[in-house]
């Protein structure tokens, strides 16, 4: 009987369908996410669990890595479907060929399930990420059906990227319920989530600090701490933008080349993801850089060295909900797992927020800070629309009005909580 889950999480009941498989299980995600909550309420109890962010542990099976086959060999042989559940399970790269030499010698005594928050590890150390014998899984902030608005009788019918809610137990606790202002300020990390207004601010400080810290610092990952402090400043700053190494890379004191492994290593981390540019035109005069995004407002406002707070989203609230929109639409699109997002723009200053690409349909999104949207909002959407027909059939503005509204036969404006 799996261990009772305090609070839901989207991809809980098909996730739990998925461990019972006869596979290695390998689970990834930034800090925080909640991949070790999740995965313990899942697991049955009598699961081997390490955890290597325990700092004796790990330096006991980075001295000795053999140690974790014995550890398992050491539970009863007659038992099938045994779980390990191995923590952080980068830190000791090892284990993944050990538990490669286990599962290929019992396919039916183990369940193996390996979790992570770094990728860079493993492709340095070329750690076997167990080809033909591995389910990938991912794990992301809260996303809106989570954590869904203080408003009663709300429908997502209309959004472009529905994640309808799985059947699951109403007996688990949902997120609490943030108004736009709690989400451009403070994010959607579970631990922040769920934590009194006034830490909120002080917990994600140390996140970035702490958690970037010692995992850069301890993995040895960049040479120079102090450029890639300044690094990470300008990065969050510039959180939502078109890539530009060459602005960057003097202000951060390093070079163009540098830049760019630093924005690879946040990728690594699951810190940030890039949206490309969408380029299946004929138009030779679209931009094709594609834009960066931290994976989660409150860590951005941390790293850029300001105080996550309700008064920092007032003072600039227009492009913080468009990189609230499109965090939201990227996390929907990994989870659904089929699909890309991309932004549009020409070099004459034409743009869409973001295009979703599913099926070989296009969706083009535009992003408004308004309560009132109206025709000129959708006028660069039409043009999207009418240059893409047989793609593009309808198009959606994000907005804060009060119900969805009918802008355009071919648009339709949705309350950021219908997303």
């Amino acid at each position: 009987m799996a261990l009772r889950q305090i609070f839901n999480r989207w991809v809980a009941e098909s996730l739990a369908e998925k461990l019972k498989r006869p596979y290695v299980h390998l689970m990834f995600g930034a800090r925080q996410t909640g991949k070790s909550t999740l995965l313990n309420s899942l697991l049955p109890p009598d699961t081997l669990r390490i955890d290597l962010s325990n700092p004796a542990d790990r330096s006991r099976l980075l001295a000795r890595p053999a140690e974790f086959a014995e550890m398992c060999l050491a539970l009863p042989a007659e038992q099938k479907d045994q779980y390990v559940f191995v923590d952080e399970a980068q830190a000791v790269p090892a284990i993944f060929d050990a538990v490669q030499h286990l599962y290929d010698g019992d396919k039916a005594r183990w369940r193996f399930v390996l979790c992570g928050s770094s990728a860079r590890r493993l492709r340095r150390t070329g750690a076997n990420m167990l080809p033909g014998r591995s389910f990938m899984h991912r794990l992301f902030p809260l996303t809106l059906p989570e954590q869904p608005a203080p408003l009663p009788g709300i429908s997502h019918a209309l959004s472009p990227l529905p994640m309808s809610w799985p059947k699951h137990d109403r007996s688990r606790q949902i997120f609490p319920a943030w108004d736009l202002e709690e989400r451009l300020s403070y994010g959607a990390l579970p631990g922040i989530v769920t934590s009194a207004e006034t830490d909120r601010g002080e917990l994600l400080k140390a996140y970035s600090v702490i958690y970037l810290e010692e995992e850069i610092r301890r993995e040895a990952l960049v040479k120079d701490w102090g450029a890639f402090v300044r690094f990470l400043q300008l990065a969050a700053l510039e959180s939502g933008g078109i890539l530009n190494f060459a602005n960057i890379a003097p202000e951060a004191g390093v070079s163009q080349p540098t830049i760019k492994s630093y924005y690879q290593l946040l990728e690594d981390m699951f810190i940030g993801f890039r949206i490309p540019a969408f380029s299946r035109s004929s138009r030779k005069n679209l931009l094709s850089t594609p834009k960066f995004f931290f994976f989660d407002l409150g860590v951005r406002h941390a790293a850029a060295g300001l105080m996550p707070s309700r008064e920092l989203a007032k003072a600039n609230p227009g492009p913080l909900f468009e990189q609230w929109v499109g965090i939201e639409l990227w996390k929907r699109l990994q989870y659904l797992g089929d699909g890309q997002l991309f932004y549009f723009r020409t070099r004459h200053g034409a743009e869409v927020d973001f295009i979703v690409e599913r099926q070989k349909e296009l969706t083009p999104i535009e992003v408004k800070w308004t309560t009132h949207p109206d025709l000129q909002d959708a006028r660069h959407l039409l043009t999207f629309l009418e240059e893409h027909r047989g793609r593009a059939e309808r198009g959606y503005i994000v907005c804060r009005c009060a119900r969805p509204l009918q802008i355009h036969e071919k648009v339709t404006a949705l309350p950021w909580h219908c997303l």
